[in-house]
């Protein structure tokens, strides 16, 4: 459905400090989403997700590089490849004094459906959304998530083939985000291909079948959620300690530890890639108790997504996110 080759974006920078100077958004990257599946590119902000995406939908130009969308070329066929795709973006595109209901008919017949035909379409994507109790209000009075449910369904009234997400629940508390969620698995259930942006390490677990890892323009690892988490071998332990000296310290003392298999800093926490966790932890603690190391907590998980991104960059994708302007 997808196949990217060596797509790349610059811009010139607009801060005066670095006067006009190159900025590499996205550098190369290669990948393809395959007919049917949720394809998640996971990310920290400004990681270049956005701007991947923007070009695959016709909204930015690539530096260089080639892609095809459902067979269409990206340069070459931009009116064909809008005619088969759906674009909800991170702000949403509804018309705030009109109701739900007329914003939906509004974007089919911009897509060329005339009045019996948009009608008929805008009853269906309602009942199947399950929207027909508010969708005769203003857009306005919606609640974020009713707001963001009305997103996808002006993104889908054509019934594209593939249908691009931009952090669709970002914002949303978890009980609308798990309710966006259900929907975007109704509608890959139908049989759309979703391509969707996520810096949220639990949407890209739920929903999608395959995850491409972002991180300063460059994807750093592709694969299905369970692939990338098997490539870290063993549990992960995390001690928290009170201070950095600590941290440091006892990452030190582990070092030569034969089931230690790697480790790493993030703050006042130690993580260690730890074999048979469960087996070796009292050993860990015994070591850290001789050298007068005091643990502040302590806790034993299998590896998550942000693990995976933590061995890939040196940090985690939660911090990367909160550090992002």
């Amino acid at each position: 459905m997808i196949e990217v080759k060596d797509l790349r974006k610059t811009f010139r920078s607009k801060d005066r400090k670095s006067k006009g100077a190159v900025v590499e958004a996205v550098r190369s990257i290669n990948f393809a989403v395959q007919k049917g599946e949720i394809f998640g590119f996971l990310g920290p902000n400004g990681a270049g997700k956005t701007t991947t995406m923007r070009m695959l939908c016709t909204l930015l130009t690539p530096t260089s590089g080639t892609a095809t969308i459902a067979g269409f070329d990206l340069l070459s066929q931009q009116e064909s490849v809008r005619k088969t795709i759906g674009y909800v973006s991170q702000v949403g595109g509804m018309e705030r004094e009109s109701t739900g209901r007329e914003n939906l008919l509004l974007q089919a017949r911009l897509y060329g459906m005339d009045k019996a035909k948009a009608l008929a379409r805008v009853a269906a994507i309602l009942s199947f959304l399950q929207l027909e109790s508010f969708a005769d209000r203003r857009t306005s009075t919606y609640s974020g998530g009713q707001r963001r449910i009305f997103d996808l369904a002006s993104g889908i009234v054509h019934e594209p083939q593939l249908l691009f997400l931009d952090e669709p629940s970002t914002g949303l508390d978890p009980q609308n985000r798990a309710h966006v969620w259900e929907h975007v698995k109704k509608l890959n259930e139908r049989g759309a291909t979703i391509f969707l942006s996520t810096h949220y390490l639990e949407e890209a677990d739920a929903l999608c079948s395959r995850v491409a890892i972002i991180d300063h323009g460059n994807i750093a690892a592709l694969g299905s959620p369970s692939e990338l988490k098997r490539e870290i071998s063993g549990e992960i332990v995390k001690l928290g300690f009170e201070d950095l000296s600590n941290a440091q310290r006892a990452q030190t003392a582990l070092h030569t530890t034969p089931f230690v298999k790697d480790s790493s800093i993030a703050e006042t926490t130690l993580n260690l890639h730890v074999e048979q966790g469960d087996d070796n932890l009292p050993a860990l603690m015994m070591t850290l108790h001789r050298q007068n190391i005091a643990i502040k907590n302590i806790r034993l998980s299998r590896p998550s997504l942000d693990d995976v991104f933590l061995k890939l960059t040196g940090r985690t994708l939660r911090d990367s996110t909160d550090a992002s302007p």
